[in-house]
């Protein structure tokens, strides 16, 4: 029953409308009565940034845009979530429409903009309600600070006492010149300023950078060597793409914004590979795109993910997504003869 309502929803009404339907329904207490069983797999227990995960698969920023379902989430059979990208100052977003859904393709293609609430209310929002799962939070700029450390800054000392860990936004290609923060120079001053302020906090909360799949072999390499070098705690590879468009299916194909979705799975792979292959195992790789079933994620472990994110699988697929995912991963850690996923990391650039 749930399935068809959440199928409804993906063909017949607007995609922001079905978004915030679908966090209304994720509030309430029916689908509890209405999910496949939460499950527990002893192959997919991981401890990644000192913290214990259940299984690889975690939900994406952008569904959770301002932290109104962490706790339920983890009801779904997630391990973890994040919340955001959340900025200084609250804001509309780009003008609608801004998210077209990609049916033939199993995409989806936004310009969203960071809509968010702003910090101070979305961090009130946490503080009264404590996550009780690993809840990560996402920081971005203004959109008139696309460039701006101040911004990070500010959110970063809102968030630091309540999120499981920060990630750093640098990668949406929907808000202007902020991919111009993969450059050396201005990458470095960012990771210093935000680990300096972590220091001058006294936290020790692991600092995540969100990394565009859109760069070059070159770049690749300029950014492994910056992130040992500064000791970086993690990456989350990747963001939505603005290529890979000319062998899809649907009308909006060419809309303008980022490519989420079964699209972005080989790309954000290939991504995967080339990071793993300067870093190892020395920083934890979160990777996202694409993940959609079993298969797609145990490719992207096997590719070099630690753990896994997902958002347009869960639009497509529906409530019960998380937990057959983590169902199909588990038996195929036991059929491919692993005795935990951990020990499938990274064996496709062995």
């Amino acid at each position: 029953m749930l399935s068809k309502i959440f199928r409804f929803y993906i063909y017949k009404t607007d995609p922001e409308l079905a978004h915030k339907l679908a966090v209304k329904f994720i509030k309430t207490s029916f689908l509890k009565l209405n999910l496949l069983p939460n499950s527990c797999y002893e192959n997919l227990y991981q401890n990644v940034f000192g913290m214990n995960f259940i299984s690889p698969i975690g939900l994406a920023a952008g569904f959770d845009k301002n932290a109104e379902i962490y706790n339920q989430i983890i009801d779904l059979g997630f391990s973890f979530t994040e919340v955001g990208t959340i900025t200084p100052l609250p804001q509309e977003g780009n003008p609608k429409p801004r998210v077209f859904r990609l049916i033939e393709d199993k995409a989806i293609i936004n310009r969203l903009g960071f809509p968010n609430d702003g910090m101070s209310i979305i961090c009130k929002r946490i503080k009264n309600n404590p996550a009780k799962g690993i809840c990560g939070v996402n920081i971005g700029p203004n959109k008139e600070n696309a460039t701006s450390i101040e911004d990070y800054l500010s959110c970063f000392d809102q968030f630091f006492n309540y999120a499981s860990y920060i990630t750093i936004n640098i990668s949406s290609p929907n808000t202007p010149n902020l991919r111009s923060q993969h450059d050396d120079d201005k990458i470095s001053q960012l990771i210093d300023s935000i680990q300096w302020k972590r220091s001058e906090n006294k936290s020790k909360i692991p600092i995540l950078l969100k990394i565009s799949p859109d760069i070059d072999d070159n770049k690749i390499k300029n950014l492994c060597n910056i992130f040992i070098k500064k000791k970086i705690d993690g990456i989350i590879l990747t963001n939505t793409t603005i290529k890979n468009r000319d062998n899809l299916f649907n009308k909006n194909k060419f809309e303008k914004g980022g490519l989420s979705g079964a699209p972005l799975n080989d790309l954000s792979n290939d991504v995967i590979k080339k990071f793993y292959s300067f870093l190892g195992e020395s920083i934890p790789i979160i990777g996202a795109g694409g993940v959609s079933c079993g298969e797609t994620a145990f490719e992207k472990i096997k590719s070099g993910a630690t753990l896994l994110q997902l958002y347009t699988s869960l639009v497509y697929e529906g409530p019960n997504v998380a937990k057959k995912i983590n169902k199909e991963l588990s038996e195929l850690v036991k059929i491919n003869g692993f005795k935990n996923v951990s020990d499938a990391i990274g064996i496709n650039c062995k």
